[in-house]
């Protein structure tokens, strides 16, 4: 007798690795799609999710919204420093929150916030003394 998923064709049965796992990106992070947040057209949110559900960092509430970019520094600085989950240095997941935030939202953000953004850059290389 013939075993069904011998017979399947790879496309069938999830991609074409040979096996029953969907396609990467099929999912994310293991939420359906009822509850990810949508944009106005419809599209889904991811970056939102990203920076709302970083698993390397826990940001403080609002801290891309604050007007004082040391205080924004500070603030990166300590959650990259106290997190066991990030998988680089702190400098580096602190810098990349931040790049990612501002590259993500920079069609929202006021350009007074994008410049306070880009100076809490600035700050963050000093707080890590690699000005």
């Amino acid at each position: 007798m013939v075993d069904a998923t011998e017979s399947t064709p790879p496309a069938d049965r999830g991609g074409s690795r040979g096996d029953s796992r969907p396609l990467a990106g099929a999912a994310s992070y293991g939420r359906g799609m009822a509850d990810h947040k949508r944009s106005d057209d419809g599209r889904e949110r991811w970056s939102q999710r990203v920076t709302e559900g970083s698993d390397a960092l826990d940001l403080e509430e609002g801290v891309f919204t604050w007007k004082d970019p040391a205080r924004i520094a500070a603030s990166l600085k300590r959650s990259a420093e106290a997190s066991d989950r990030r998988k680089s240095s702190p400098y580096r997941s602190a810098m990349s929150m931040l790049t990612f935030y501002v590259n993500r939202a920079g069609k929202d953000l006021s350009a007074d916030q994008k410049k306070i953004l880009e100076r809490a850059k600035d700050e963050l290389r000093k707080q890590f003394g690699r000005a």
